[in-house]
């Protein structure tokens, strides 16, 4: 006999990791890596074609997989190739303090969402007695569940509650950070989170008591 869904859960984290180091790009490169790459920055700041292309090359793939989670394939696409040109176009502004895939991340992702906002994508302000929130990385589900089921799950939260869901969980943006690309308060992005994650919790539980009958 089963025990009851919140009983027997596992964190999210069990599915996609640490939040802030689960892109290999984000994580800080060893010495040989770290050489190769600072030398192929410094010739992209000189507009050597050549080393924006390995540059492109090397991250192109992840980071078309993360603008798919924003827009449609073609989209997407677009979205990431236009944001590689704003990033060659404005390498001079990148700094060693980071990576250079976080650096680049926050372009592509900021690409797709100016892509959102012509679709008329708007973030209101919200109420301050609407923000009481309690163990925001807390998020529990059964163990039965999916990385998939949870990944699709978040694909059917309102729009604005599954951007600002996936920046926080999925990208490892912190408020402030959310605050920054979505030109919104960080009350704002604590309220939509919180939204998201209950209705987030509500349809994982339909999918858990489908799944015992």
């Amino acid at each position: 006999m089963r025990k009851k869904i919140d009983e027997e859960c596992v964190s999210f984290s069990h599915f996609l990791g640490n939040r802030k180091s689960q892109y290999e790009f984000l994580k800080p490169l060893t010495n040989p890596m770290q050489k190769l790459e600072t030398k192929l920055i410094k010739l992209c700041k000189k507009g050597n074609q050549v080393a924006q292309m390995q540059v492109y090359d090397k991250y192109s793939q992840a980071m078309f997989t993360i603008a798919c989670r924003y827009l449609s394939e073609e989209d997407a696409k677009d979205a990431m190739q236009e944001g590689f040109l704003k990033a060659f176009r404005h390498i001079e502004t990148y700094k060693p303090e980071s990576t250079f895939g976080a650096w680049l991340k926050r372009i592509i992702i900021n690409q797709c969402l100016d892509v959102l906002k012509k679709n008329k994508l708007e973030f209101e302000a919200v109420e301050v007695s609407e923000l009481q929130i309690s163990n925001e990385d807390d998020w529990q589900f059964d163990t039965s569940i999916t990385k998939q089921e949870i990944l699709f799950a978040i694909e059917q939260l309102n729009e604005k509650h599954r951007i600002v869901v996936k920046l926080y969980l999925l990208e490892g943006y912190d408020h402030e950070e959310i605050s920054e690309i979505l030109e919104i308060p960080t009350k704002t992005s604590r309220t939509h989170l919180r939204r998201g994650k209950l209705k987030l919790q509500d349809l994982l539980k339909d999918k858990y008591n489908e799944a015992r009958y």
